[in-house]
């Protein structure tokens, strides 16, 4: 295992805090808190330099909200000097533990994303039932409360695995202890904020220890994770159904985290494997019904949003391209046309 002793430095030189910056601000120009610092972005970026190379820095206050997307979820959002350093952070550490990384691992990774993931789930299933000819089945899991209940302890022991540089170790402490979530307890700090571009990078280092379990220990080719969902296939019903206690020993006793009570299934190939918005079949891939009644009321909130002067005719127009990509991942060439049809009937009224 390769060991790394000079991140501390490589984290907060200017250089790379004005890249983290540049990387920041790529989508936030029209934020007000984003041009109040710019307007004295050198200012202060040197000022963060300054308080991280004396360690006297301290992670700010976060403020939440809720979205839906499609169930509810609470945001945790930083100060715009803190997310910056998450940039920073993530611009050094994810090159580290990006490597160790297992290829069906989907999440927040380049050249990865959902529809990798539905595709490779389907070229497995394919492969495992020849085709459709032969019993295949899906374990499908779901981990409860997952960014609520990650255990601060257990994640930085992990980091420690390769991070041998004390300064680094006490500011990712810093940023890591800057959240608390309400399953924390006066003896285990637990949670990481949805919302950090760190929490997702921090979110595959931790689950990489059960990705290598599956892989190496339980020795399974047939597994796919995207965050804390993951599925395993294979020809046999029974053998997923013996996996189920082995996979939530480890996860309880080794990362601290259980499964979804509600949320564990084992389906057979032709009833369909839902994965990620879409229901893979042995011959076609549909749209998720949710996922199809989110699209199409996304996309008339955003026509609203146009009339009413909010976002350009550009940028609307970018959004149903956005949705009619997601639909060319399906055999959905009924519910584009009525997507499309349903754009333009909205914008003229």
């Amino acid at each position: 295992m390769k060991i790394y002793k000079n991140c501390f430095n490589k984290i907060i030189s200017s250089e790379n805090l004005f890249s983290a910056w540049d990387k920041f601000k790529s989508d936030k120009q029209n934020k007000q808190d984003v041009q109040q610092f710019e307007w004295n972005l050198e200012k202060n970026i040197f000022q963060l330099h300054r308080d991280l190379e004396q360690k006297v820095y301290k992670h700010g206050a976060y403020v939440s909200f809720y979205i839906h997307d499609p169930k509810q979820r609470q945001i945790h959002k930083a100060v715009v000097r803190d997310r910056i350093l998450h940039h920073a952070v993530f611009n050094v550490l994810n090159p580290i533990f990006e490597p160790t990384f297992i290829s069906n691992s989907f999440s927040c990774r380049v050249s990865k994303g959902t529809h990798k993931g539905v595709d490779i789930l389907y070229k497995k299933l394919r492969q495992v039932s020849h085709n459709g000819f032969e019993p295949c089945f899906a374990l499908k899991c779901d981990i409860k409360k997952f960014f609520e209940t990650v255990d601060h302890s257990k994640l930085l022991s992990i980091i420690r695995k390769r991070i041998k540089d004390k300064d680094a170790i006490w500011l990712l402490e810093e940023i890591i202890e800057s959240f608390s979530s309400r399953y924390a307890t006066i003896f285990r700090q637990k949670g990481l904020p949805i919302g950090n571009l760190t929490s997702q990078l921090f979110a595959n280092i931790y689950l990489n220890e059960f990705d290598q379990f599956v892989k190496n220990e339980l020795k399974i080719k047939n597994y796919i994770r995207y965050t804390d969902d993951f599925i395993i296939v294979a020809k046999d019903r029974v053998i997923l159904e013996n996996l189920i206690a082995t996979i939530r020993n480890f996860i309880s006793d080794e990362l601290h985290i259980e499964l979804h009570p509600k949320k564990v299934s084992i389906r057979k190939f032709n009833q369909g494997i839902d994965f990620l918005g879409y229901i893979v079949l042995p011959h076609n891939r549909l749209l998720r019904t949710k996922t199809k009644r989110r699209i199409f009321r996304k996309l008339m909130k955003r026509v609203d949003e146009y009339k009413m002067g909010a976002i350009s005719k550009q940028t609307l127009e970018q959004s149903l391209q956005s949705y009619l990509g997601v639909l060319s991942h399906a055999d959905a060439h009924k519910i584009s046309n009525e997507l499309k049809n349903q754009f333009w009937f909205c914008l003229t009224q």
